[in-house]
């Protein structure tokens, strides 16, 4: 399979952070299920303080926001300068959330102050997670919670699995090392829950999340194809397979991943398998 790693971390504030903005509404279409699994998992409640790691434009921010209160307050952390400005922007009047652009795994962050420690997909990243968790878990008061959502194997995703295996004999693979920083860097249940152990945590749980997801929509069935061959084509493993490719290998590629996506149920999104780890842990 080609290379699925992520673009390098500085690049959220480049091309990587471009792209992801420009795809807000279809990513928040095929992260809704997901991200309100973690949500249910966290259980916040009103007058709490949470952390919201990897928090991009600020979806689940505002949900957490919502369950809270005003007695309480959601601090969103993330890396991307382009996304937390767009979450500062649609902050609603008095709101309990503030947006900081930083890298929570390295960050100053108060010490002792939040009841929960939240991330819909972003902690997966951390080039030293035992170190990142730690940091962050320093952050919790004692008997603080985590909960947090993170994808299992590429091959248990056809975001992933879909698109690359269509072109698997047009792009030459390149090697992949399945524990390097990127979406599947805790695909393995027991190596994560060994992280999670080693920063310090405790009661951990790592319950699998299957789902049926919509990816791409449009107002028919040839729409909603094309523009899940749109998106896939601007976010995730196969633009970056393809980004030094000439026209000739994009086309071919096109065509076989379209071919892939219409092999797939849907009117006006294409249904796709998702598979992710919800986790939950105490300090």
């Amino acid at each position: 399979m080609p290379d699925i790693q992520p673009a390098p971390t500085h690049d959220w504030n480049g091309d990587s952070g471009e792209r992801w903005a420009a795809n807000l509404t279809r990513l928040d279409l095929m992260l809704t299920d997901f991200g309100s699994a973690a949500i249910a998992a966290a259980g916040a409640r009103p007058g709490e303080q949470i952390l919201d790691v990897g928090c991009g434009s600020g979806t689940t921010s505002f949900t957490l926001a919502q369950r809270v209160g005003s007695s309480g307050h959601v601090l969103g952390v993330d890396i991307s300068e382009q996304l937390v400005d767009i979450a500062r922007a649609a902050i609603p009047d008095g709101a309990p959330v503030s947006f900081r652009c930083a890298d929570a795994a390295t960050a100053a962050l108060p010490q002792g102050q939040f009841d929960l420690f939240f991330s819909r997909f972003g902690v997966m990243f951390f080039d030293d997670p035992v170190a990142a968790f730690a940091h962050m878990r320093g952050a919790l008061k004692p008997g603080g919670r985590v909960a947090f959502i993170c994808w299992r194997g590429a091959q248990e995703n056809d975001w992933v699995r879909l698109p690359m295996a269509a072109i698997r004999d047009i792009v030459e693979p390149a090697p992949a090392a399945p524990n390097a920083p990127g979406p599947f860097a805790f695909g393995d249940r027991q190596r994560l829950a060994d992280i999670l152990a080693a920063a310090g945590f405790t009661a951990i749980d790592i319950a699998p999340f299957d789902t049926t997801l919509s990816y791409g929509r449009g107002a028919s069935r040839e729409a909603a194809i094309d523009d899940a061959l749109d998106m896939a084509f601007q976010v995730g493993p196969l633009s970056r397979a393809l980004a030094e490719q000439s026209d000739d290998i994009r086309a071919r590629a096109a065509e076989a991943v379209r071919a892939a996506f219409a092999r797939r149920p849907g009117e006006r999104s294409v249904l796709i398998d998702g598979a992710a780890w919800v986790v939950t842990a105490r300090n």
